[in-house]
């Protein structure tokens, strides 16, 4: 066997034996960590649904990936994304917009844009004099003593009573942006409610949505877990670390499955 021959061998053996120095390893790390925190940071983030107002689309439990770009002002150093204004039943995650409960992050679907009309009327949504078709939508039911038919709920806008959930700042300013026994939306605002009319506590109650609050919209659940309603005012670290101990035991029988990778609409 010639010298050269040897040599390719050995240098080949010194190649498959060269491991990962330390300082490799950690800028490997790093470059992932780096990565990860973009995504997170500008891309896409995850968040839980804690709540029931937007039953039946998202219950409780579902853990959604929301996307931070679509909705973000347009940049010339990312020309593939594609970014579009906000659109009618968009659902949207966004800050809530008043001073009672600063950084609050709520999931509502936007239901009227700048220049709207909009009002309820037993329930039924009209946008611009249009009655809308909404199946997804929870109704009043006479029948029902739990869900039957509220005044300022399903005929909005219309007086608030005295002991209603509306915020102090919502009911001063709401008056002004009635026209003709119609919410008019103005420019730079949305307004948001949650498909489970009934229950949720939404734009009705303390008013319209900034363009500037929507961080993004959800785009799929990657994990759906069963959640009670009370379980996100239970916020000592005795109740998290009992939830987290339930989540452990209970992964395979209370996860729903069939709602993992399930696109929000």
């Amino acid at each position: 066997m010639s010298e050269t021959v040897v040599e390719k061998q050995q240098a080949v053996e010194v190649v498959e034996e060269r491991k990962e120095t330390l300082l490799e390893s950690i800028s490997g790390m790093a470059f992932v960590l780096v990565v990860g925190l973009f995504v997170l940071t500008f891309v896409a983030q995850n968040f839980e649904i804690p709540s029931s107002s937007m039953v039946p689309t998202m219950l409780i439990g579902d853990h959604l990936v929301v996307d931070h770009t679509t909705f973000a002002p347009p940049t010339k150093w990312m020309p593939l994304v594609h970014y579009r204004p906000v659109q009618h039943g968009d659902i949207i995650v966004f800050l809530k917009p008043n001073p009672e409960s600063p950084d609050l992050i709520l999931v509502k679907r936007a239901i009227g844009l700048p220049g709207d009309r909009i009002h309820l009327r037993h329930g039924v949504l009209y946008l611009n004099g249009v009655a809308q078709v909404e199946p997804q939508i929870s109704m009043p039911d006479d029948g029902d003593p739990m869900h039957g038919y509220q005044a300022y709920r399903d005929d909005f806008p219309s007086a608030p009573p005295d002991d209603s959930n509306i915020t102090a700042l919502w009911a001063t300013e709401l008056q002004s942006h009635i026209v003709n026994g119609e919410l008019v939306v103005p420019e730079g605002k949305i307004f948001g409610m949650g498909d489970n009319r009934l229950a949720s506590l939404d734009g009705r109650f303390w008013g319209f949505i900034p363009k500037e609050a929507v961080l993004g919209r959800p785009m799929f659940i990657y994990w759906s877990f069963m959640t009670s309603e009370d379980q996100m005012y239970k916020t000592s670290a005795n109740e998290r670390v009992a939830f987290m101990g339930h989540i452990l035991l209970h992964i395979f029988d209370q996860t729903r499955w069939k709602r993992t990778f399930h696109r929000v609409v």
